[in-house]
């Protein structure tokens, strides 16, 4: 069984609800929104480290106003025993500070960081709605030497994945990569989501595969398991999955995050 992270929204409730489903241990990335802030996120990845949680902040480079910032950040992430930050771009509209993108804040995390810190940066198997295909792979060349891994974006096609990681090492980036599923969601949230991120194509793409299409579309809720199954058995499967869980802590999400990490 692949490794799985779960990713969690920092909303006020969320550390109680973790606490109460999800078995100490488990590592948990922690999202970065604007209308939450930078502090929510530290908050949460905090209190959850100091109850057993292998916790990975999400740091988006728009909201972080200035250098100094990201070390007051780092300082309490090294006080809490995070070793582990996520770099994003963020969807503000405007940087708040020197890091338009999360290719500047990568550079000064590794500085300032000494080394030691592991980072993880974003992939896209079907695209990005505002950034070219060609801007998304020299980004990522010039980031993997600083960083640890890639995560992709939420996609719901074994084979889409598959094809962007041949991608990438076709290319030079030879980064362990990190494959992003939706966990279980109602399928009216899903269908929303995807048209707002741009993953409309994975998603016609298992509409159209018949029977199991429907079983994977259909009803209420979709449900991540075929999807993780076909990438256990690809030729060369991912490092591991990344499951966004939109906060649905469920058991079948608690169930493959503990046996993961057996």
């Amino acid at each position: 069984m692949l490794p799985t992270r779960l990713e969690i929204i920092p909303t006020r409730d969320i550390v109680p609800a973790v606490l109460a489903h999800v078995p100490a241990g488990t590592t948990l990335t922690v999202t970065c929104l604007p209308h939450h802030g930078i502090n929510r996120t530290l908050e949460a990845a905090a209190a959850l480290a100091g109850h057993g949680y292998t916790v990975v902040p999400h740091l988006a480079a728009r909201l972080v106003a200035s250098r100094g910032e990201l070390a007051r950040i780092l300082r309490i992430c090294t006080a809490s025993g995070i070793t582990e930050v996520f770099a994003i771009g963020g969807d503000g509209a405007a940087p708040a500070g020197p890091y338009p993108s999360s290719e500047a804040l990568v550079r000064d995390l590794a500085e300032l960081g000494g080394g030691t810190l592991k980072i993880g940066v974003a992939g896209y198997p079907e695209g990005h709605p505002s950034i070219s295909g060609p801007q998304l792979l020299e980004s990522l060349l010039a980031k993997q030497e600083l960083a640890s891994h890639v995560v992709t974006q939420m996609c719901f096609a074994a084979t889409a994945i598959a094809g962007y990681m041949d991608g990438l090492r076709n290319e030079g980036v030879l980064l362990p990569v990190w494959a992003g599923v939706a966990g279980s969601v109602p399928r009216a949230k899903l269908l929303q989501l995807a048209a707002k991120i741009g993953v409309g194509s994975s998603l016609r793409f298992i509409a159209g595969k018949g029977e199991l299409g429907r079983k994977l579309l259909g009803g209420s809720r979709y449900q991540p398991a075929q999807l993780v199954a076909e990438l256990e058995t690809q030729p060369l499967p991912p490092a591991g999955i990344h499951l966004y869980s939109f906060n649905n802590l469920d058991p079948q999400l608690r169930q493959q995050a503990a046996a993961s990490r057996r």
